[in-house]
This record gives structure tokens, C-alpha cells and sequence, in this order.
């Protein structure tokens, strides 16, 4: 099975690497230093690498971006209920982040958005599992349905 890192640029590594633990996720140590950490989003699957930005620009000669100002990418991470989504953007607040806008609830999604402290996007969802597997119209249909 493939594996996914996403990278992103931090200006404070400590804070980058307490805000995401307070959303739930884990640092692998083995795989981090004083220039980087990989977030652990799923075991054996998806990652973070937060890096430094003087690291991060090693690896390419762009200039990097300031994600609060210029926001070029948004993660979307899928949770298994609506009350994991709000916990996760709870947690984040807290823990520095921000919420730039409200939630979206379309019935069979529900989707929050939340900011790290350095302004990378990161989109916490639900989607009812019937809708995941067979699309939004079979939702409809099943709601359709139980109301009859």
C-alpha cells in the first residue's frame, strides 16, 4: 500500500509539533530532528513532515509562500463521526490554531476547516458511510426511504 507525506513549513518546529498532537496525532521520533518532525495522521499511510522553513526551502529554489497570506494547498482528512471532526477542531483552537470560517453540512458531509499556527490548511470531514461507498444520491435515496 502506498504512503502519503505531506510537507509543510513551520516557523517554531516545538509549537508546530504541540499543536498537532493536540489534535490527536503522534510524533514518530525516529524520523524527526532539530530541522524536521514526521506527524504520525495514520500508521503506515499518511504523514506530515514539518519542517523548519530554512529546511523546507532546501528542497526547492522557489521562494516559499506564507500559507496564512497565500494559501496554495488544503488537507482534507476524513474522521469516523461528526463528534471527532468538532473534538479535532476544538483541540486545535486551543491548542493555537483557528477557525477561518464555518462548518459546511450538507446531510451526507460535514466539513470543518482549521488553521495551523502557521497558517497551513487543514479540512476536517465526516461523510455517512453510504454516501462514501455508493455516493451522495444513494444517501438521498436512503433518507428518502427511513422517511416514508
Amino acid at each position: 500500500m502506498p504512503s502519503m507525506f505531506v510537507n509543510l513549513p513551520v516557523t517554531d518546529l516545538e509549537r508546530a509539533k504541540a499543536f498537532y498532537t493536540a489534535i490527536g496525532f503522534t510524533i514518530n521520533p525516529a524520523f524527526s530532528d532539530h530541522n524536521a518532525a514526521c506527524v504520525v495522521v495514520e500508521e503506515d499511510h499518511s504523514y506530515f513532515m514539518i519542517l523548519v522553513r530554512e529546511y523546507f526551502q532546501t528542497f526547492t529554489e522557489l521562494p516559499i509562500g506564507d500559507p496564512a497570506v497565500h494559501p496554495t494547498a488544503s488537507t482534507a482528512i476524513f474522521l469516523d463521526s461528526r463528534e471527532a471532526v468538532d473534538k479535532s477542531i476544538v483541540d486545535g483552537i486551543a491548542a493555537g490554531g483557528a477557525e477561518p470560517q464555518p462548518a459546511s453540512d450538507y446531510g451526507f458531509m460535514y466539513q470543518r476547516q482549521l488553521t495551523d499556527p502557521d497558517g497551513n490548511s487543514l479540512e476536517f470531514g465526516w461523510m455517512d458511510p453510504v454516501a462514501a461507498a455508493q455516493g451522495p444520491e444513494a444517501f438521498a435515496a436512503q433518507q428518502a426511504t427511513a422517511q416514508d
